[in-house]
């Protein structure tokens, strides 16, 4: 009865502080607060000054305003000029043409930005106006766009998996290697879908571009180099064992910085820009990571976690059957919260119940990146879509219809995750320590 009474207190002073429009961080401290107040003899407040210090004075945590500041830098560069014309001459000879650019590019991207915006952003405003000049259909530019940028949240580093790592006490490298390979099977299914498109439509097909000389292609592909170089010393310091992820964070900004450099794009204006901007992210998550300790703390005195954890193992509900309550779950979630919000909101009640149905965390941690990445499409509160809206000037209705598939694929992945559960665990399993 304690915890009915914990459950239905916690969610209305939850919705009431949400419905309010004060910020999430806040709003979790406040439910917080009125659950240790209620439910505690302890002191709310030595225990909100407690619980916020451990919390954010993490290391762990650090990769996180450097990765943000990383992708800052990135995008005020002339990356999204040079990834498509190092791009374009590879993808026009593939069925669906220079959509595939919308793809590759965001693949490349998400693995130097954690971001699904920045990527969305920096990919978008180069491949829009080239794509519509060639005469590719709008609901196929917009569509693969806003479904593509999505992987921002799933390749490594990804923002989303470090604030999970962090909330449930898991290996971030660990996680960073576990979306690798998820997230190239998904950039696939996505690409299936442009050449699906291809055969199945062929009277939208635009002109078909003119051909050029492998000379030519291997030419301007000297403009992926620098780019992919960042990948490799992100993403492949951590696989080795040379880096743990804040040196791996490091890394990447010294290597922004030197891109940035070279391509003529760095000046103390842009510098300081890309400072505040990963300043501004990173105290929004820090917030809501913050609220989301305290909360933790708090419900962790009222028994709630353990009492839920225990009713669903005594349901005796199959992993795949609480994996597919789950993903309702979140998708109703996702409508109203954005991802991070929704994450760590949700791990003091879910973990414990994972654990007892004997679900790999880390895996879980790819399915939830990809259940908060189809969040990012979907009305009202899917952010994809406002991103998408300021750059194209189409209704959020539109947007969201053609972006549908793209949501049905994400779906595809979920069923293959659940399938072949070593898409997520084999890297890291095999990382080299």
């Amino acid at each position: 009865m304690t915890e009915a009474y914990a459950t239905i207190v916690f969610l209305l002073v939850l919705f009431t502080l949400l419905g309010s429009s004060i910020w999430i961080g806040l709003a979790l401290m406040g439910v917080a607060f009125v659950g240790m107040e209620l439910f505690t003899t302890r002191p709310a407040g030595d225990a909100m000054i407690t619980t916020i210090w451990t919390s954010s004075s993490s290391w762990t945590l650090t990769a996180l305003p450097l990765f943000i500041w990383m992708g800052e830098i990135l995008y005020r560069t002339r990356l999204s000029q040079d990834m498509f014309r190092g791009l374009a001459p590879w993808m026009r000879w593939l069925p669906g043409g220079l959509l595939h650019t919308n793809v590759a590019g965001c693949t490349i991207f998400a693995a130097v930005s954690g971001s699904s915006a920045a990527t969305l952003t920096t990919v978008g405003k180069m491949s829009i106006p080239e794509l519509r000049k060639r005469g590719y259909p709008e609901y196929m530019i917009v569509g693969t766009l806003a479904g593509a940028a999505t992987l921002g949240l799933m390749i490594p580093p990804s923002l989303t998996l470090i604030v999970y790592g962090v909330s449930i006490n898991e290996s971030i490298i660990k996680l960073f290697m576990a979306g690798i390979i998820p997230g190239l099977v998904l950039a696939a299914l996505f690409m299936s879908y442009i050449v699906a498109w291809h055969f199945l439509r062929p009277d939208q097909r635009p002109e078909p571009e003119p051909s050029i000389s492998f000379g030519t292609m291997l030419a301007e592909s000297r403009f992926l180099i620098p780019v992919l170089c960042l990948v490799f010393a992100v993403i492949g310091s951590m696989y080795f064992g040379w880096a743990t992820a804040t040196e791996a964070a490091a890394v990447g900004v010294l290597g922004a910085l030197t891109l940035a450099m070279f391509q003529r794009s760095l000046s103390l204006s842009t510098f300081f820009e890309s400072l505040m901007g990963a300043t501004r992210t990173s105290a929004m998550i820090a917030l809501i990571l913050m609220g989301a300790a305290f909360l933790s703390l708090s419900m962790g005195f009222t028994g709630l976690p353990r009492a839920l954890a225990a009713y669903i193992d005594g349901l005796d509900l199959s992993p795949i059957t609480l994996i597919a309550a789950l993903t309702v779950f979140y998708i109703i979630l996702g409508m109203f919260l954005d991802g991070i919000s929704s994450v760590v909101l949700t791990m003091a009640i879910v973990e414990p119940m994972i654990r007892q149905a004997g679900i790999d965390p880390i895996w879980f941690g790819i399915f939830i990146v990809v259940v908060v990445e189809m969040a990012q499409v979907t009305p009202p509160i899917g952010f994809n879509l406002f991103v998408l809206q300021g750059m194209t000037r189409h209704e959020i209705g539109y947007i969201s219809k053609v972006a549908l598939p793209m949501v049905g694929l994400m779906l595809v992945m979920i069923v293959l995750l659940v399938a072949f559960p070593q898409l997520a665990t084999w890297l890291p399993e095999n990382i080299r320590q």
